[in-house]
């Protein structure tokens, strides 16, 4: 039976307020360090980034009786706030049929290789608390009549495991754990822009960071210290790192900064591409119903003639239309799909579009055009599998648009927010980066190789290769809880530290003084668009490895030139992005240096990118013959063991492989036996060597 939901509903899951922020503490103290009045905030500990798993990691830490406060760049402007897909998917454990297995979702989640076995166990098992406490919050996943939550099949699941509220998932998943952040008094400090680690020894000290209410005579950049005994980095992806991006503005994640601290990173070769409006416009991925709903794609170029060059690489029309709707649940680019006439051609068919000049835009008032020679398109001649999927939806109105609107009114409405009217107008779109898997290594704990400090949601690196969509979603979720319980078990940061930090902020302070040469030849927007350009254009979907080998080469010698001459800037409020951006050249480095390394080691294509290669196996194919210049390397079997690390030491990118940690499938808790563990805090292992 079908349901006309009223528009208050609509728009309550659409137009999704975040709550007001309590005003700032003031921050009284303050240390004299070469000539500045430098601001210094003292709490337990720091997490850096206001979205859904920072937020959690500060709920929990703050339940737990821990001094905690929170430093944003821009409240509510990351990518769990502004970002998302027509249904936008959390993957949990499924309890709405007849249970789950969480060492087959464990396996599920880790299937894509490089992933740690605990890691993902720890996920498995973590996504049942972590969805109750987001629905206890006030989350509106949606129920069956008995109370079960309602569950549909994403990409890398084959049980269905995924649930939404809709497009605004995760940025109504902010909003409950950030009005739970704000009624327990969490301290929150915005617009405020982490620039430095700050390292005493060999143990977390701190945080520096730029704000503009700081700013004064004698502290011109507005510089200002928050002392921590430890600090969570929750400062999502680096969404600025390529210029064919999903991510919102301005998101440049923590990668640099970890860098230059001594941290450990991991599996910077993965990340994930797939079909979305570009961030000039609204920054949305088109997975989902966006393409289940079966539009007219096309491209258009500069004289407005269109081309239907979807029918020049699918055979047949019902190839053609039941390839697009498999990118609803296959949104992510794979290599493999590029083979046996997959749903990935779609992908390299935009980039070639894209390459030669002209748009791509979806049509939702036309159905697919015929390829030449064959039949039209009609609902009837789909493949089985795409036609029992819309049959069950009920989603067989001769139109895309009300296909679409029958399936999921919310994704017309949430393009109508941003003026874009996808019942009347065409819909441009590309292929867009749109999720680093990498980040920061961690334990099973969201504990780095650097005492003190904690990583979780995108900035960790524990997503693997390719991960059930929303998977990323629930990772947040369940190690922002770990970390706050293991710092609170700790006992370290449960008060705001003592002690002196000249030393160490004097160390930060010339590291950030060598950055900024008002008369350096190089500028932030020169250092942009190399950055961008050369991600987008050389690590993006297709990679050769000459192609790679040059861009982490040129890579090597943009980030020697800024050690060398530095980068100029022209005022004071530029300061925070010029320090940003010269951590984005070093992050480009890392990335590249991470893909040269598995390229040169006889890696193959796996996860987001073809490592395309004249010897190699796969060979991609279309209506018109083999498309020899994409053919491509097959992933080696072996790869998916281990993960790739890098290192900044002194001025050296240093690469080196670790396996993936085991976990004995065979084994089985005893109360009896492991209760004392709990008790005593042995579980949390406190006493390890910090070696992620």
């Amino acid at each position: 039976m079908a349901h006309t939901i009223p528009q208050d509903i609509l728009n309550a899951l659409t137009d999704v307020d975040m709550p007001r922020l309590a005003a700032e503490p003031e921050i009284p103290a303050a240390v004299m360090v070469q000539g500045q009045r430098v601001p210094v905030c003292a709490c337990g500990t720091v997490v850096m980034g206001s979205g859904a798993a920072g937020l959690r990691a500060a709920v929990e830490l703050k339940r737990r009786g821990v001094d905690v406060a929170i430093i944003s760049q821009s409240a509510w402007g990351g990518t769990s706030a502004c970002s998302g897909s027509d249904k936008q998917t959390l993957h949990t454990a499924n309890t709405s049929d007849r249970g789950d297995n969480f060492r087959e979702m464990a396996r599920a989640i880790r299937a894509g290789g490089a992933m740690d076995e605990d890691t993902a166990y720890v996920e498995a098992v973590g996504s049942v608390r972590a969805m109750a406490s987001l629905q206890y919050l006030g989350l509106p996943l949606p129920q069956d009549d008995f109370g079960g939550t309602l569950r549909y099949q994403t990409d890398h699941d084959d049980v269905g495991r995924a649930t939404s509220c809709g497009p605004r998932t995760s940025r109504l998943m902010v909003k409950v754990l950030a009005t739970e952040a704000v009624r327990l008094g969490v301290p929150f400090y915005n617009q405020t822009t982490a620039v430095q680690i700050v390292v005493n020894g060999r143990n977390v000290a701190g945080i520096l960071a730029i704000r503009p209410k700081s700013q004064t005579p004698d502290n011109p950049y507005g510089l200002t210290l928050f002392r921590c005994a430890a600090l969570v980095i929750a400062a999502g992806g680096p969404g600025e790192l390529y210029r064919d991006s999903v991510f919102p503005n301005g998101c440049f994640g923590s990668l640099g900064l970890a860098l230059e601290a001594g941290v450990a990173l991991v599996n910077l070769t993965e990340s994930q591409f797939g079909i979305g409006t570009r961030r000039e416009d609204f920054p949305w991925n088109l997975s989902g119903t966006y393409v289940q709903a079966i539009p007219y794609v096309h491209s258009v170029d500069g004289q407005g003639q269109e081309h239907n060059f979807l029918a020049d690489t699918y055979r047949t029309t019902q190839e053609l239309a039941s390839n697009l709707f498999r990118k609803g649940y296959q949104w992510p680019f794979h290599a493999t799909r590029m083979l046996d006439f997959g749903s990935s051609l779609i992908d390299l068919a935009i980039i070639r579009e894209n390459r030669a000049g002209r748009r791509v835009v979806m049509d939702f008032n036309r159905n697919p055009q015929p390829v030449p020679g064959d039949l039209p398109f009609s609902l009837d001649r789909l493949d089985a599998d795409v036609a029992a999927y819309l049959a069950q939806a009920g989603a067989v109105q001769e139109r895309p648009i009300d296909r679409l609107r029958h399936m999921n009114p919310l994704s017309i409405e949430l393009y109508l927010r941003y003026k874009v009217d996808i019942r009347r107008d065409p819909l441009e779109f590309a292929v867009n980066n749109q999720h680093m898997n990498g980040g920061i290594a961690v334990d099973s704990w969201g504990r780095s190789n650097l005492p003190g400090l904690y990583a979780v949601g995108e900035a960790a690196g524990t997503h693997g290769v390719t991960r059930p969509g929303g998977a990323a979603l629930n990772a947040g979720q369940v190690l922002g809880t770990r970390v706050a319980e293991h710092i609170a078990a700790s006992g370290r940061a449960q008060t705001a530290p003592d002690g002196g930090v000249e030393v160490p902020l004097e160390q930060a302070l010339e590291r950030i003084d060598r950055v900024l040469r008002p008369g350096s030849p190089l500028d932030m927007r020169a250092i942009k668009d190399e950055v961008q350009a050369r991600m987008s254009d050389h690590a993006g979907i297709l990679c050769t490895p000459d192609a790679v080998l040059q861009a982490l080469q040129a890579a090597t010698g943009l980030n020697q030139a800024i050690r060398e001459s530095g980068i100029s800037f022209k005022r004071g409020a530029e300061v925070a992005r010029v320090l940003q951006w010269q951590q984005m050249a070093l992050a480009s480095q890392a990335v590249l240096a991470a893909l040269e390394f598995y390229i040169r080691q006889g890696g193959g294509s796996r996860g987001a990118r073809a490592i395309c290669d004249p010897a190699g196996e796969g060979v991609p194919m279309a209506r018109s013959g083999p498309l020899q210049d994409v053919r491509f390397r097959l992933e080696r079997e072996r790869d998916k063991d281990e993960q790739i690390l890098v290192r900044l030491v002194g001025d050296t990118m240093q690469v080196s492989t670790r396996r993936n940690r085991r976990l004995d499938d065979s084994a089985r808790p005893f109360f009896e036996r492991d209760w004392p563990a709990w008790l005593t805090g042995a579980v949390f292992d406190l006493n390890r060597g910090q070696d992620a």
